[in-house]
């Protein structure tokens, strides 16, 4: 009778703070010496590398297996964001009908440690028989995928971060941040601004303050708070709790604007005896300066005149001084522009 296999069971580890505190610092230290071995191979290749993908018709194809191809998607997602079109294939989906998306006009960056990564050396000849560019980042510049590259990009490391030596570590890191120097020396040869990054970054933080103008949050029409010039207190009060922004425009007969009246304005009144709200009318307590913008500045200029003068609320203006809109603190923090 067959005696039963018992599962492997390891030992529970023990919880050793200095232990764990040392092995962290190692894999630090270790990743770090491989990050600065990099500097030295800014060279040529480097630079040959920079110039295919600036004179490239088409896009930049970036291709790795395993955790290279993790490594790589964050390269072409990168690339992609700092104004160097690119996307990610995967070298096994490749050999089945993904190798129809590169183009003659495209750059190929193939990622493999080894350098003999089996699924990238079934494509890579293919594709630089089509005359596409091939550059190589790899570990091993004697490598079969290295010897078949244009342009080869040497991220060797002398050493994992894992103790065992098989989990990639210094190795992903060092071609994660080769990646990066290509993007951002990229970046900096197309004069890539901050205004074409948030146009790839709409709903990111920089392209809210880039890209939401005033128009985009103002309250016009029949939500514009506004009351004429012989309108009463009383009646300023219900068209604030109409419209809900705290405030109230007073306009003249032309829509020019006269002046604002506050939720401030409101207190003060109410405190004051000898005013009677339903008689006095609210040319005698509004602010005849408010403050004001344009429909086209953008929505944290807004931001910033609210907070240089301490106030929740603005009024918009058109060339003529006409009033045209309103909008309140709250309306940035729901465009999330604060």
């Amino acid at each position: 009778m067959n005696a039963k296999i018992q599962p492997l069971n390891p030992a529970p580890a023990r919880l050793d703070p200095a232990a764990l505190r040392r092995s962290a610092i190692t894999v630090i230290e270790t990743e770090a010496r491989a990050i600065s071995l990099l500097e030295s191979r800014i060279d040529g290749a480097f630079l040959r590398a920079c110039e295919l993908m600036l004179d490239c018709g088409g896009r930049v194809v970036v291709s790795g297996m395993g955790k290279s191809g993790h490594v790589a998607r964050k390269i072409a997602a990168t690339l992609a964001s700092t104004g160097t079109p690119a996307f990610f294939v995967h070298p096994g989906e490749a050999s089945h009908g993904d190798l129809g998306m590169i183009t003659q006009k495209d750059v190929v960056l193939a990622l493999s440690n080894s350098g003999e990564t089996d699924e990238l050396l079934a494509i890579l000849p293919l594709i630089k028989r089509q005359g596409v560019p091939l550059i190589l980042m790899t570990g091993n510049p004697d490598s079969s995928l290295a010897t078949m590259a244009d342009v080869h990009l040497d991220v060797s490391v002398p050493e994992e971060a894992c103790p065992l030596g098989l989990a990639p570590t210094a190795s992903t890191t060092a071609a994660l941040v080769m990646g990066d120097a290509l993007a951002i020396a990229l970046l900096e040869a197309r004069g890539f601004t901050e205004e074409d990054f948030a146009r790839s970054h709409p709903a990111g933080a920089l392209g809210r303050r880039l890209f939401v103008h005033v128009a985009d949050v103002m309250h016009s029409g029949e939500r514009l708070p506004m009351i004429g010039l012989d309108a009463t207190i009383h009646e300023a009060m219900a068209e604030m709790t109409r419209k809900g922004l705290g405030m109230t425009a007073v306009v003249g007969a032309d829509g020019a604007l006269a002046g604002v009246f506050t939720d401030g304005d409101l207190r003060r009144a109410i405190d004051d005896d000898d005013i009677d709200l339903r008689r006095t009318r609210v040319t005698e307590l509004m602010s005849t300066k408010p403050k004001t913008i344009r429909a086209d500045k953008l929505a944290v200029e807004a931001a910033q005149l609210m907070e240089t003068y301490k106030i929740h609320a603005l009024l918009v203006v058109d060339t003529d001084e006409r009033l045209i809109g309103a909008l309140n603190i709250h309306d940035l923090f729901r465009a999330r522009v604060v």
